[in-house]
């Protein structure tokens, strides 16, 4: 598995819609440390790139071999497999149906 890079991160979170806070949210890490990295203030720690990675994987983003981009972006792509996808859940970011807030 190759290292996550900035751009994929944006990348694939802009394929899956989801936000800077969905993304720590499910890969378990700070918010900061996502908007820190793609904003290239620090490269987190091998263990939290993998955290990432294999969160958005997990979603359903395929990330390219190197060297294979799509139409010169970053490597991206949705998998073949749709069935991992997972739709946003109460509770998580994104709009919640009959709430009283």
């Amino acid at each position: 598995m190759s290292q996550l890079t900035v751009e994929q991160c944006r990348a694939a979170r802009a394929l899956l819609d989801w936000s800077q806070a969905r993304l720590s949210a499910k890969a378990q890490v700070s918010e900061g440390t996502v908007r820190d990295f793609e904003k290239s203030k620090r490269v987190p720690a091998g263990d939290v790139l993998v955290a990432l990675r294999s969160a958005l994987e997990l979603a359903g983003v395929a990330f390219l071999r190197d060297g294979e981009t799509v139409h010169g972006g970053p490597g991206v792509r949705f998998s073949t497999s749709t069935a991992s996808r997972t739709p946003i859940q109460d509770g998580e970011a994104g709009i919640i149906q009959n709430s009283d807030m």
